[in-house]
């Protein structure tokens, strides 16, 4: 297909993600102190949209605390930050199963698996702009477990999203997922058009190589609005390919550590990297209030307790 190059580009910054990543960098943030202050550094850098997991302030492992959500949004707001809040709906579909010849029961230790009001529990109290919804189920390589969303939860989530005044932003790990999307579109649960971001190279998703990324943008509708991102190594490489194939784009600690070989980078300087990118392809990196304007998002306060 004949390229057609976005003139205008937002940045996401995915500030820290649920990966056992928290003792590999210094830079990873873990409490929500930490969390907000890389995600206004992010901003002030030229992220116009900021992706946000909570952790353990004293572990680093992933959390679902409500308590921790509400703080996070609370101090991006109140830091007088102009930035776009996207909170994760992720959490909370994750199933460990035993060994091969005894699966059941599966193993409580790795699994964390609730309803889908109890999942977007967060969503509902702190009311951020966009929140993810990961549109299928899929083994993961980090852990032996399997990231669950049946078609019944989605319909559940999607509609709770949507009657909130929450974007979902729907996660697209592989071309089902993207199918399933157009489906719950046309039932009426997500509404049209929809913003999509293609999850590249996230074992074992859609593998990270131009065919299967081309395959992926050829199968996103003309009038949806797409971002996407690719793990480690090739982060920056998948800025310039979603902004050469009409998207925008998503870097942060969540996907990659690493500015370059040997050198941890901070959120901050993975934003600065990705729009000097944008901006010397000849794109313009779009702000938060135009970011808000073309996906119709209204910004609001955190609902009180």
């Amino acid at each position: 297909m004949p390229l057609s190059m976005s003139p205008e580009v937002f940045i996401t910054c995915a500030v820290t993600g649920s990966a056992a990543t928290q003792d590999r960098s210094p830079h990873v943030p873990r409490s929500p102190r930490q969390i907000a202050e890389s995600a206004i550094d992010a901003a002030r850098a030229g992220a116009a949209i900021v992706h946000c997991h909570v952790r353990d302030p004293d572990t680093g492992a992933p959390s679902r605390r409500l308590d921790l959500y509400r703080e996070v949004t609370e101090r991006i707001r109140e830091s007088g930050t102009d930035v776009v809040l996207n909170l994760t709906a992720g959490m909370g579909g994750d199933i460990t199963f035993g060994p091969v010849e005894t699966p059941l029961p599966v193993n409580a230790a790795g699994t964390d698996m609730v309803g889908a009001t109890e999942r977007v529990a967060h969503i509902a109290a702190c009311l951020p702009e966009i929140c993810t919804l990961d549109c299928g189920t899929m083994n993961f390589a980090e852990a032996d477990y399997v990231m669950t969303n049946t078609p019944g939860m989605l319909r559940a989530m999607g509609r709770m999203m949507t009657g909130f005044g929450v974007k979902p932003e729907i996660e697209v790990f592989d071309t089902g997922h993207l199918w399933c999307a157009k489906q719950l579109v046309d039932e009426g649960v997500l509404d049209d058009p929809a913003l999509v971001q293609l999850c590249m190279g996230v074992p074992w998703g859609a593998p990270d190589d131009l065919n299967t990324f081309m395959a992926m943008v050829n199968n996103v509708p003309k009038d949806w609005t797409f971002s996407a991102f690719a793990l480690g190594r090739n982060q920056m490489a998948y800025v310039a390919a979603a902004v050469l194939a009409g998207g925008h784009v998503r870097v942060g600690l969540e996907d990659n550590l690493w500015l370059g070989k040997g050198q941890l980078a901070t959120n901050a300087q993975l934003v600065e990297r990705a729009a000097g990118i944008v901006e010397r392809m000849g794109a313009r990196v779009m702000t938060p209030q135009q970011v808000r304007e073309r996906l119709g998002l209204t910004k609001r306060a955190p609902v009180s307790a």
